[in-house]
């Protein structure tokens, strides 16, 4: 008799069970509801992990093995041991620093006053002349009206100064370069190599005018180096800027005489 209320028992339980799972399966679920973000569980979601490093703008760096936490005055010394450690991953929106004033590179140029201006002139050579003052690096053209236009020049440095008077003997729009022997010699003495001709270009040292000078081998002529103005450069030729020597072929004709003082 008790055995057969035991197999009684079994066969309910396992009708009515699976009966009660279908029910449940089409019941009305509770809502989903986020977890409480102050619970234990989730803060220590948040911590970091001992030992691992914190870049500059506070991302987490993972490291095998683990870089040193700094702070931001010391981020060139996390650069470093990322670049030692192919395995880190720096994440930073940081500029990169710019080089200081002093370290950029210096553009040369002249100095204002050498520029062309209008001066006044109470010497005694005559409107048209040209007077160049090899001392102070300027060139006149003599004018009417008691004023001069004067530009700045290079001369020749130290043992190739000269004086005298001469004329333009002829005039030439970017001439050619053919430097005397004398010139080449000297240059390979010193271990510069230069050629016997050169064409005319923006590459000539001659620049884009020449006003020769007599029979002389000196020229007023333009340069490619305009930073060379004001300066004792030449082998004795008178140097000026290619738009100021363009400006006085202009100006002036052969025959014009030229006062070297």
């Amino acid at each position: 008799m008790r055995t057969a209320l035991l197999l009684l028992t079994s066969c309910l339980v396992v009708a009515v069970v699976p009966g009660a799972i279908a029910s449940e399966r089409y019941a009305t679920r509770p809502p989903v509801m986020s977890p409480d973000l102050t619970a234990p569980w989730v803060m220590q979601l948040r911590q970091r992990p001992v030992g691992a490093p914190v870049n500059p703008r506070g991302y987490v760096v993972f490291s095998d093995p683990p870089v040193r936490a700094v702070k931001q005055r010391d981020r060139r010394a996390v650069r470093r041991d990322v670049d030692a450690n192919p395995a880190v991953r720096e994440v930073s929106f940081q500029r990169p620093e710019q080089p200081a004033a002093d370290a950029q590179p210096k553009q040369r140029g002249m100095e204002p006053k050498f520029l062309p201006q209008t001066v006044a002139y109470d010497g005694p050579e005559k409107p048209g002349t040209i007077v160049i003052n090899t001392s102070q690096r300027f060139l006149y053209l003599v004018e009417a009206g008691g004023t001069a236009q004067r530009y700045g020049v290079g001369v020749g440095k130290e043992g190739f100064g000269w004086s005298g008077t001469n004329a333009i003997s002829r005039k030439a729009e970017w001439p050619d370069w053919n430097p005397p022997a004398q010139m080449i010699e000297r240059e390979r003495l010193k271990g510069r190599i230069i050629p016997a001709h050169m064409e005319g270009g923006v590459a000539n040292p001659l620049g884009a005018r020449a006003l020769y000078l007599g029979s002389t081998l000196y020229r007023i002529h333009g340069t490619n180096a305009p930073w060379t103005i004001g300066h004792s450069v030449s082998s004795g030729c008178i140097r000026m800027r290619n738009e100021d020597v363009t400006d006085l072929y202009e100006r002036v004709n052969v025959g014009t005489k030229v006062i070297v003082r």
